[in-house]
């Protein structure tokens, strides 16, 4: 079994910054494509960043792109996602999850929920305007 927690999140005004972490303990990190996913109340989860478990490839949704930064330290079972000039539209709780065996699976996409098995329990990030 794969545990992911995250932390980080808090209260910051529009146009701060934070970095979020998510810890994996149980299985070498290294293994696991990583993503982060946000949701609100009454949305649906949306994928926010991804690497991927070899090259350490990564993807953004568009509405982040030159804002946030994935990354990853398996040597310290860590991924990362700084996040900067934070909208209030950033306000919401947000989750670092892995797929079951490792990488998504071929021809999947990397922002499709159904493709992670593995979530930490979410912690909130709130942006004021």
């Amino acid at each position: 079994q794969l545990q992911l927690v995250e932390s980080g999140g808090g209260l910051v005004q529009s146009g701060g910054s934070l970095r979020l972490s998510c810890a994996a303990s149980g299985y070498a990190l290294d293994y696991y494509a990583i993503a982060w996913f946000r949701q609100v109340p009454g949305k649906e989860r949306e994928g926010v960043a991804y690497i991927s478990n070899n090259r350490g490839a990564t993807h953004y949704a568009e509405s982040v792109k030159g804002r946030f930064t994935i990354s990853r330290d398996n040597a310290k079972k860590m991924v990362y996602l700084q996040m900067d000039s934070l909208k209030p539209e950033d306000t919401a709780v947000y989750y670092c999850a892995a797929p079951m065996v490792g990488p998504i699976s071929v021809g999947g996409s990397w922002n499709d929920r159904t493709e992670y098995f593995y979530w930490g329990q979410g912690t909130q990030v709130t942006v004021s305007f």
